[in-house]
């Protein structure tokens, strides 16, 4: 659960804003904290950067994103060639059709898999995989069957299998990474907000300085100062 109530981008860009206040004033502020050397402000803003860099604009649920559609490209034509040589093998075998399908797995698996089932073709990849024997590829190919097929369906079951368990451990590193990021920005915020209350205390007298630490007022002229640019571009469009 965060501790601010504020964006993660602008918290963080407002913790920079007050580091870099800390910083240039730091000779003064010194009276008042001890620690606050010019060590401990360089390794705030090397955490402040860190956790930008490391989660703020990274599309953690990307790969995610690309491992599912890594899976829906092999799932999809893997169905359309399962289904295909299916048919083949009912017009090629007859009577004798149905054992050599159970035997490749279609009759436990075939009505998953026409469903999108993820692990009902893995699993039915595998078992044709097995069921595949050289004898019975070679005696499928006489009636007619071109083996790139089978071939192509065999190769559809490490490749998938690789895919399937890059995104399940997708799925639980982009869980891990939420909460590190999480963690890392409730304890910049914590920081900062210590600071900030220490530091505007210290200025209390000095409105000017006292706003460079104070949070809210740090964020609010953040967003002015987009206001501004965005209307200076606009208007520099507009001419």
């Amino acid at each position: 659960m965060r501790k601010y109530n504020f964006r993660d981008v602008d918290m963080l860009m407002a913790s920079k804003a007050v580091a870099n206040s800390l910083k240039n004033n730091q000779t003064e502020l010194i009276i008042a904290r001890t620690n606050w050397t010019p060590e401990y402000i360089s390794e705030l803003e090397t955490k402040i950067d860190d956790a930008i860099n490391n989660y703020l604009g990274l599309d953690k649920k990307k790969d995610l994103r690309d491992a599912t559609q890594s899976v829906g490209a092999i799932m999809n034509p893997a169905k359309r060639d399962l289904a295909f040589l299916k048919t083949q093998i009912e017009a090629d075998f007859g009577e004798d059709a149905v054992s050599v399908l159970k035997v490749l797995g279609y009759d436990k698996y075939l009505t998953k898999v026409q469903k999108g089932d993820q692990e009902s073709v893995i699993e039915m990849l595998y078992t044709f995989k097995k069921g595949m024997t050289e004898d019975l590829k070679s005696t499928i190919v006489l009636h007619g069957t071109n083996a790139i097929l089978i071939e192509r369906i065999l190769d559809y079951t490490d490749r998938l299998k690789e895919a399937n368990v890059t995104q399940e451990l997708l799925k639980e590193t982009t869980k891990e990474i939420s909460q590190e990021a999480l963690l890392a920005f409730n304890s910049i915020y914590n920081e900062i907000v210590g600071i900030c209350k220490i530091a505007s205390s210290y200025y209390q007298f000095d409105k000017i300085k006292k706003e460079q630490f104070t949070f809210s007022k740090v964020i609010s002229n953040m967003k002015s100062s987009k206001n501004v640019k965005k209307i200076i571009v606009n208007h520099q469009d507009e001419q």
